[in-house]
């Protein structure tokens, strides 16, 4: 990771990283790995995890990765005296994959859990490498006494500071550039990653916080995502054959953003969100019109 500035650089460009920033090398599949970077700390939050839809080996590119990456930031913060909390990056991937289809304009929210079983019966890896690594996760934690957070994102959209395309900014480029849908029903979870951020300081700075949290600014279609690229930049030429398309189906569900916003979270508009994810891409030369 040190040999690649394209991983490092922006880190260290942060405001205060020269003075507060210390970077290390771990390995989630090597247990131990954590302990230098986690020894010390009041909390850890574990964000890292494989993210991708297609892979050959699942067990190996995505399931232990994500479940024995998880366990071994546990274990490691389990050894740290001066813990408060852990906070873990889990996913709405967590919370939605479940047998049968809700009745039209359901609310998902906490109480919803992905179930393993159909995630693998539907071949959906990644899903499934979410949802076992929250489940061991809150497993550990119980047995250990850990004081365990989890915040489950959805479609992450918004600035990015690294130089190079990550999953959900390559597939929302690829969707407003050609129309590539991301998921086969054309429906999107999207949330502000400045809004992901700060529900996880949050998620430290509150003493009530507990359990997990959804976040999903907005549920919507493909088709309003184009129709407002289209208000925000008329010039683009692959939106404006949806300028004058209309959702008429509703959308079959709903996410809650109550217990989010009862921890302090004021959710990014989804036409800011929108407006911010092209000019950082236009800014770092990945989009261009």
């Amino acid at each position: 990771m040190f040999d690649d500035p394209k991983k490092t650089e922006h880190l260290l460009a942060l405001e205060g990283a020269k003075e507060r920033l210390s970077l290390f090398e771990a390995n989630l599949n090597v247990e131990g790995a954590f302990d230098s970077a986690v020894n010390g700390c009041v909390c850890v939050f574990h964000t890292a995890s494989p993210v991708t839809f297609s892979v050959d080996d699942p067990k190996a590119q995505l399931i232990d990765p994500a479940v024995k990456g998880t366990l071994s930031v546990l274990k490691s913060a389990a050894k740290v005296q001066s813990l408060k909390r852990v906070v873990l990056t889990s996913s709405m991937a967590a919370v939605v994959i479940r047998s049968g289809q809700p009745e039209h304009g359901f609310v998902m929210d906490e109480t919803w859990f992905s179930d393993p079983s159909v995630c693998e019966q539907k071949e959906l890896w990644y899903q499934l490498s979410k949802t076992l690594a929250e489940d061991a996760a809150v497993k550990f934690a119980k047995d250990y006494g850990l004081d365990l957070v989890a915040i489950n994102p959805g479609f992450v959209i918004g600035p990015i500071l690294q130089p190079t395309l990550n999953l959900t900014s390559e597939a929302i480029m690829g969707l407003i550039k050609n129309g590539k849908e991301v998921f086969s029903d054309g429906i999107y979870r999207l949330v502000d990653v400045r809004d992901v951020a700060t529900a996880h300081i949050l998620a430290l700075e509150n003493l009530e916080a507990n359990g997990r949290y959804c976040m999903v600014g907005e549920v919507v279609r493909s088709l309003e995502i184009m129709k407002t690229m289209n208000k925000l930049y008329p010039s683009f030429g692959q939106s404006e054959r949806y300028k004058d398309g209309e959702c008429v189906e509703p959308l079959p569900y709903s996410v809650s953003r109550a217990k989010a916003e009862s921890l302090g979270v004021n959710f990014t508009p989804m036409e800011v969100s929108i407006k911010d994810t092209v000019e950082s891409l236009k800014e770092k030369n990945l989009l261009s019109f």
